[in-house]
């Protein structure tokens, strides 16, 4: 893959994801629980939805990131019981990769399988946020493979953010916008997205206790 080309569709994607995270208009909160926001608005991206969530979390910027950062062999695979395997499939900078993510199947097993390949791209920001930022893409050594469906995240990340006077806590919000494919009814798409994302939130806080202290 040419550097200069995902240096500047990487950077786009983000750019699109600042902009969801600036832009509070239009959502429509679909479950709170814990301290924990979950929103959504129609996607401009592809016939679904953007979700968002938003919570605080108990643990430094560098604990919840730690926990959250997508990196082989990193502490995601262990917590988070939406990814089964996570693989750096090419490494282009230090902050820019493509990756294979692998997620068991959901949902009482009707939705199967699915194996993502997302161009990703950490960036830092002057106030101390750190944020993730993907976007699937088509990579020659990630054909599909049996026994999994390829689904598409469309621009899609998340934002570690400290708070002001609480160094002891992380505000982190996530942007999911993912096509599951496959021949899903609407409605078990629109259940499982809410749910899991408060799961992610409940789950990543036990790690960042389990991990860090």
């Amino acid at each position: 893959m040419d550097l200069a080309q995902a240096t500047q569709e990487s950077e786009a994607v983000a750019e699109k994801v600042l902009q969801y995270r600036r832009d509070t208009s239009g959502w429509k909160t679909c479950r709170e629980a814990n301290g924990v926001s979950v929103s959504w608005r129609p996607s401009v991206e592809f016939p679904g939805n953007l979700y968002r969530g938003e919570g605080i979390l108990c643990g430094t910027l560098e604990e919840v990131w730690d926990c959250v950062k997508p990196v082989a062999g990193g502490l995601r695979e262990k917590w988070d019981e939406n990814v089964t395997s996570f693989e750096v499939v090419q490494s282009l900078t230090d902050t820019l990769f493509v990756s294979r993510t692998s997620t068991p199947s959901a949902a009482m097993k009707l939705i199967s399988p699915r194996d993502f390949v997302d161009l990703v791209l950490v960036k830092k920001y002057e106030d101390g946020t750190i944020s993730s930022n993907a976007t699937h893409m088509e990579h020659p050594s990630c054909p599909p493979k049996p026994g999994f469906v390829r689904g598409f995240n469309h621009p899609c990340g998340c934002f570690c953010e400290p708070l002001p006077g609480e160094p002891n806590k992380t505000n982190l919000v996530t942007f999911f916008q993912t096509d599951l494919s496959g021949y899903l009814p609407q409605s078990v798409v629109d259940s499982f997205f809410p749910r899991s994302m408060a799961g992610f939130y409940a789950n990543l806080q036990k790690a960042v206790r389990k991990y860090h202290h």
